[in-house]
C-alpha cells in the first residue's frame, strides 16, 4: 500500500469491512497495523471515517439515538476522546425520552479539569431543556478507574440534579478504547 493516496486505502478499507461504524471505532494505532499505513495516513483515515459515519447517520449525528446503556454513549464518546491529550469533561443532555438532544464540552484542561461546579453542568442541561444527563470525561493517562475526586464531584452533582429535577444517569470515564462506568460499578 506503500506510495498510494489516502483516498485508494480507505476505499480498500471500506470496501474488505463493511461496518462503518466499526471502523469509525478503530485508534489511529489499530489503523497503523495495516501495511503501507503511517501514522498520518492513519489519522487522515481515522477522521474521514469518523465524518462518514456521522454523515452516513444523517442530521446530527447522534440525534434520536436512545440510550438504554453505558456502553452506547462510551460507544459514541471512545473515538472522540481515546486519543485526546487534555481532559476533556462532557455532559450529555438527554430529553424525556432518553435521546440525546445535544452534548457540549465544559473543561478542557490537565489532571484537574474534571473538578467542574454545579452551574455549569446544569446550566447546559436548563439551556437544552434536558430531563436527564449523563456526564462523561477521558482519562488522557489510560487509566481508567475513577478517583475519589471523581466519585466526590458526581455524588454532589446528582444532590444538585435532585433539587434541579434533572437526574445525573451516570458518569463514564473514557481511558483509551475502555471505559468505567460509576453506575454500573455501583460507586454513585
Amino acid at each position: 500500500m506503500k506510495g498510494r493516496s489516502v483516498i485508494d486505502i480507505a476505499r480498500e478499507i471500506v470496501l474488505k469491512n463493511e461496518n462503518l461504524s466499526l471502523l469509525a471505532t478503530r485508534s489511529v494505532t489499530a489503523l497503523q497495523k495495516y501495511p503501507g499505513i503511517g501514522k498520518d495516513k492513519a489519522a487522515t483515515l481515522a477522521a474521514a471515517f469518523e465524518l462518514a459515519r456521522r454523515i452516513s447517520g444523517g442530521g446530527k449525528w447522534y440525534s434520536n439515538k436512545k440510550i438504554t446503556s453505558p456502553g452506547e454513549i462510551a460507544e459514541i464518546f471512545i473515538p472522540l476522546l481515546r486519543d485526546e491529550v487534555k481532559e476533556k469533561f462532557i455532559v450529555v443532555c438527554l430529553n424525556s425520552a432518553n435521546k440525546i438532544i445535544k452534548f457540549e464540552i465544559i473543561s478542557v484542561g490537565t489532571l484537574n479539569s474534571s473538578l467542574v461546579h454545579p452551574r455549569e453542568v446544569f446550566k447546559v442541561a436548563i439551556d437544552n431543556d434536558s430531563a436527564n444527563i449523563i456526564l462523561v470525561h477521558n482519562h488522557p493517562s489510560g487509566n481508567e478507574e475513577p478517583s475519589n475526586e471523581d466519585i466526590k464531584i458526581t455524588k454532589s452533582l446528582i444532590e444538585a440534579g435532585k433539587i434541579l429535577d434533572i437526574s445525573v444517569f451516570d458518569h463514564l470515564i473514557i481511558a483509551g478504547d475502555k471505559y468505567t462506568s460509576l453506575v454500573e460499578n455501583r460507586l454513585i
